[in-house]
């Protein structure tokens, strides 16, 4: 089984940073960390879940979300299964529950608790 487990999340104040991690444990009888593409998604109150960033296997693509392009950068260290998320320059409307997830594998891989990101003065 599969567990994704989030942080890194925290109070920041508007034009501050944070460092969200993903550690990828266990392993579906398909999933392989390695082998797959992961995401960052986050959901605000009363908003649907939605990609922020994306990143191919051994790192050769990225995907930003229009608005976090040029802010976030989403890397990964295959050797320890961890995904992170650096996010940059936050805005209010950046706060939200972060998530990770394989974005090919969202209906067999269970969710985590997510990290808190509030971005608040």
């Amino acid at each position: 089984q599969v567990q994704l487990v989030e942080s890194g999340g925290g109070l920041v104040q508007p034009g501050g940073s944070l460092r969200l991690s993903c550690k990828v444990s266990g392993s579906g009888s398909d999933f392989r960390f390695r082998f797959n593409t992961m995401g960052w998604y986050r959901q605000a109150p009363g908003k649907e879940r939605e990609l922020v960033a994306s990143i191919t296997a051994y790192s050769t693509s990225t995907y930003y979300a229009d608005s976090v392009k040029g802010r976030f950068n989403i890397s990964r260290d295959n050797a320890y299964s961890t995904l992170y998320l650096e996010m940059n320059n936050l805005k209010p409307e950046d706060t939200a529950v972060y998530y990770c997830n394989a974005p090919s594998a969202l209906s067999t891989i269970s969710w985590g608790q997510g990290t808190q990101v509030t971005v608040s003065s």
